[in-house]
């Protein structure tokens, strides 16, 4: 397959603006108005993930913002149910606003996801925010290994879709208690335990293929992202992803790696040469790999893009007109 240009949007400078509004960091952090921040440093430094630099005046400018305008989504959808309900004449049911965040391996969608989740949980009517990674929806190593598929890990079909779907439709429904399995990044495998989510007002899902549009069943055509009210894809240059995937891999060969339980103990006694070699084997063989086919393709069709430069910051915001 032909390989997209090294620029984030090929087709012009702005290249998505024909679909979105176009602002600068600055231009959207004038957009905040007048929500106070309540994030310290302190929460942001537990918030942060590996290698991701993110100051609290990023969080102001950016995901603050960002968290206004979801706030005023949710409070609007929460109103159009009241009113579907009033028509049909029953008792108004609890529907959790679902956000997808998506992006590739590295670039900052788990960080973007855990700051926005204590951003929105910190409104003044305290809302339930419940954060899933679809990490827990991966098949076992052992089916990947017997499907054959276990360098794939991370491609769409390394997932079990069938049941990330039901798990949304069950949350969409208002069960009452809805659980999802829980991955270790230490063991690199599911383990035996679930996260549950009791009704919360707002779910966000974040993970590498949630705006995938494969269909899982023929005779149901429906996709993850059809369950979800609001999408956000983190971006940046394949040539700053992969710097900060190498800078992520040093960091954890000092630490995560030297865990004996770690799956990927082997890399902690890498030198430096041979850590450099093997995080860009990896990268070229898995992770670009994925990106180019599979998740970059997905961006036209998040609700908002956060494009981020070469030091992780954002520099421009896409948001998609309605």
């Amino acid at each position: 397959m032909t390989e997209p240009s090294p620029t984030r949007y090929p087709d012009s400078s702005r290249g998505l603006s024909s679909r979105y509004l176009v602002f600068t960091a600055e231009e959207w952090g004038k957009l905040r108005a007048a929500t106070p921040l309540t994030l310290t440093e302190s929460d942001l430094e537990r918030l942060r993930g590996i290698n991701v630099e993110l100051s609290l005046d990023e969080v102001a400018e950016v995901l603050l913002p960002l968290s206004r305008l979801l706030n005023l989504y949710v409070g609007a959808s929460q109103e159009l149910y009241r009113a579907s309900d009033t028509f049909l004449g029953q008792l108004p049911a609890k529907v959790p606003y679902i956000i997808g965040i998506a992006g590739s391996v590295a670039v900052g969608k788990s960080t973007t996801a855990r700051v926005l989740q204590a951003l929105l949980d910190r409104w003044p009517d305290h809302p339930k925010v419940d954060l899933i990674t679809t990490d827990g929806f991966l098949y076992p190593n052992a089916v990947l290994e017997e499907r054959g598929i276990m360098d794939r890990k991370g491609f769409p079909e390394s997932y079990d879709r069938r049941r990330l779907l039901d798990f949304l439709s069950d949350i969409k429904s208002g069960q009452p208690e809805v659980s999802a399995p829980i991955y270790s990044h230490l063991t690199y495998d599911i383990i035996d335990e679930v996260n549950v989510v009791r009704q919360p007002d707002i779910v966000i899902v974040e993970g590498l293929n949630v705006l995938q549009t494969g269909i899982v069943d023929p005779e149901n055509p429906t996709f993850v992202s059809d369950y979800f009210d609001f999408s956000i894809y983190v971006d940046a240059e394949l040539k700053f992803i992969e710097e900060w995937y190498i800078e992520r891999f040093f960091t954890l060969r000092e630490t995560a790696f030297r865990d004996p339980d770690s799956y990927f103990h082997r890399y902690a006694s890498l030198t430096d040469e041979e850590a450099t070699r093997t995080a860009t084997t990896i990268w070229n063989s898995i992770n670009r790999r994925n990106l180019i086919e599979n998740i970059l393709p997905t961006r036209p069709r998040a609700d908002l893009v956060l494009c981020k430069g070469a030091d992780h910051r954002v520099t421009e915001v896409l948001l998609r007109r309605l």
